[in-house]
């Protein structure tokens, strides 16, 4: 399997991981495992550019840590475009803090989240979300990072 992962920071802020963290956080998603190739595009911005997006296609007039724009597929589309990702870095460094994480491990959780968004889960439903989030917990876990949920259960 091929992941090619392409990130643009727009934030200018330090902390930001490199292209090679976000490359190795969805590589560790099985479901890429069983693909040839995977693309997926990740824009870092600041928090007005976060609420922005959110309010264009959400009608949210808020920043979130991060939104998913899965690629709509043309039938015979044998490309291994996934779809495109805006992580909003001061929404994520701020969630790490009150949350008492490691803002890289934060960073790690809302990657994976985001791209199995653009994989087709969900967390609309309570059973959907349940899976969504054992899902993201055990492949956080191969990455050595500890489960998001914890404090939550």
């Amino acid at each position: 399997m091929t992941v090619s992962v392409f990130v643009e920071n727009r934030a200018g802020r330090k902390g930001v991981p490199l292209q090679r963290s976000f490359q190795q956080w969805i590589e560790a998603i099985p479901e890429l495992r069983k693909r040839r190739a995977a693309e997926v595009a990740i824009v870092v911005v600041d928090a007005d550019e976060g609420r922005d997006f959110n309010q264009r296609f959400r009608h949210r007039d808020y920043a979130t840590n991060v939104l998913s724009f899965p690629y709509e597929r043309l039938p015979g589309d044998r490309s291994g475009l996934l779809g495109d990702l805006v992580v909003c870095a001061p929404v994520v460094a701020r969630e790490a803090r009150e949350q008492g994480k490691n803002a890289r491990d934060h960073y790690a959780h809302m990657t994976i989240h985001g791209v199995l968004h653009l994989l087709g889960h969900d967390h609309e439903i309570d059973k959907d979300a349940q899976r969504m989030e054992a899902l993201e917990t055990r492949i956080l876990a191969g990455l050595g990072i500890a489960d998001p949920y914890a404090s939550e259960r």
